[in-house]
């Protein structure tokens, strides 16, 4: 019986657990079969607060819904900085992930998390190619090269992101999947396809690694953002529109700040065949 939090990110939603006191050790194909939207829970990461190990309040340990551990998510940060602020009432908290230590505080209704700093070299994102111009990143695809190179970022998890005329016209469904899977990318990777409207706004599309289409993705506006401002495309701060609404990006300081919104959803029990929603 493990009790669970259902939260969103501008949509981009997680089901969250606290084994701080006692340990949550559920395996990847029981976290997918909680993952699915017809049959489970329906999310698309799984977050456990685990003990921090180097001073942090809480460590985050992502799963995305088809089981498999990541180092990342923005979206998530948020909503697990909420709960450590409201918890501890202070005035900000840090949070410990494979992808790097976060800390957050809350910016009116909504939370900012800095995120740390991007990395655009070749063999830190990672790229197969470590001498590879991680900025003009051409697919090994057909389908994908007609799109451009690609330019690439870790911002605690790896990221490219293709500058389209439209993103309403990318068949994200189909073209996701390829560009994840690229044997460019080692580690697999985030797919994002952004409109710049002007260098201060984008609207971006993006396909979550391990987690397909979502409504937001948090890492991937940090991506977008710090990307954009490093090749000239973009301001240091930015507007990045996704499905689910925007988030604010601000490099100016070399750090990725990340300030967007956060929501509880519902509450619920893990139980030993499924799981029970409360009333």
């Amino acid at each position: 019986m493990i009790a669970f939090r259902k939260m969103n990110g501008l949509g981009n939603d997680f089901a969250v657990v606290d084994g701080r006191k006692a340990a949550v050790d559920l395996s990847s194909e029981r976290i997918a079969a909680l993952g699915n939207r017809q049959t489970g829970i329906g999310f698309d990461q799984f977050i456990t607060l685990a003990p921090a190990r180097g001073g942090e309040d809480a460590l985050m340990v992502i799963h995305n819904s088809d089981g498999g551990e990541v180092e990342s998510c923005g979206n998530a940060a948020r909503c697990v900085a909420a709960l450590l602020l409201e918890e501890t009432g202070r005035e900000e908290v840090h949070i410990g992930s494979a992808g790097g230590a976060m800390r957050a505080w809350r910016n009116g209704h909504g939370i900012s998390v800095d995120m740390g700093v991007p990395r655009f070299d070749a063999a830190s994102i990672p790229l197969a190619d470590p001498a590879a111009d991680a900025q003009a990143l051409l697919l090994t695809d057909p389908v994908l090269r007609a799109f451009g190179p690609a330019a690439c970022a870790n911002v605690g998890n790896p990221h490219a992101v293709f500058w389209v005329d439209d993103v309403e016209a990318v068949d994200l469904l189909r073209v996701g999947p390829l560009a994840e899977v690229d044997p460019v990318f080692p580690e697999k990777a985030n797919i994002s396809f952004v409109e710049i409207a002007d260098p201060a706004r984008v609207r971006a599309r993006v396909w979550e690694r391990g987690a397909g289409a979502t409504r937001a993705c948090g890492t991937a506006a940090c991506a977008i953002g710090a990307v954009g401002h490093f090749t000239g495309r973009l301001a240091a701060t930015v507007e990045v529109t996704l499905p689910g609404g925007p988030l604010s990006i601000d490099v100016s300081s070399g750090r990725i700040v990340m300030t967007g919104d956060y929501a509880l959803d519902w509450t619920g029990t893990i139980t030993a065949d499924g799981y029970s929603r409360d009333a």
